[in-house]
C-alpha cells in the first residue's frame, strides 16, 4: 500500500514539473492569481532555498540514505498508519527531486506564493515538509500518550 503510494506521488510530482516546463517554455512566470500566486519556472540547483549550490552528490546520497532508512521502517511494522504515510511523503520527496538531479542536473521548482515568501518550490518539496510535520507530530502524540500511560500505571502501584 505505501509503496503504491510513494510511486502515485512522485508520479505526480514528475507529471506536474514537466507540465510546468512546457506550459512556461519561452517565460519565466505565468500568474494565476497576480501577486499572490504565480508559475515561476526555476532551476534549482541547490536545497530549499537555494542554499548549497552544485552539490549534487551530496543531495543524490540523502535522497537515497532516507529512502533506505524510510522504506526498512515502512517494511518492519512497528509503526501506525500515520507514521508510514508520513515516511512516505518524505520518501516520495526525496525520490521526485532525486529524479530531477539525476536527469536534469538541477530541481524544476515552480510554485511561488508571493504573499508568503520570496522562495519558489515544487510538489516533492511540499511531500517533504508535510510529511516531516507529520511525522514529528505524531511522534509528539505517541510521546505524550506513552507518558500518560506511564504515569496512569504509577497511580495503581
Amino acid at each position: 500500500m505505501y509503496l503504491v503510494l510513494i510511486i502515485i506521488l512522485i508520479a505526480l510530482d514528475q507529471f506536474s514539473k514537466i507540465a510546468v516546463q512546457q506550459m512556461l517554455s519561452g517565460r519565466s512566470s505565468l500568474p494565476i492569481i497576480n501577486g499572490i500566486f504565480h508559475l515561476t519556472y526555476v532551476e534549482n540547483r541547490g536545497a530549499a532555498f537555494g542554499l548549497m549550490q552544485g552539490k549534487q552528490i551530496i543531495f543524490a546520497v540523502v535522497a537515497a540514505v532516507v529512502t533506505v532508512v524510510g522504506l526498512v521502517c515502512i517494511y518492519k511494522k512497528t509503526y501506525g498508519k500515520l507514521v508510514n504515510i508520513s515516511i512516505s511523503l518524505v520518501i516520495a520527496g526525496a525520490i521526485g527531486n532525486l529524479i530531477d538531479r539525476i536527469k536534469l542536473g538541477y530541481v524544476v521548482d515552480f510554485l511561488d506564493f508571493r504573499f508568503i515568501w520570496n522562495y519558489v518550490f515544487n510538489l516533492a518539496d511540499v511531500f517533504v515538509i508535510v510529511g516531516t510535520l507529520t511525522l514529528c507530530i505524531s511522534i509528539i502524540i505517541s510521546d505524550l500518550k506513552e507518558g500518560k500511560k506511564e504515569k496512569n500505571n504509577k497511580k495503581r502501584v
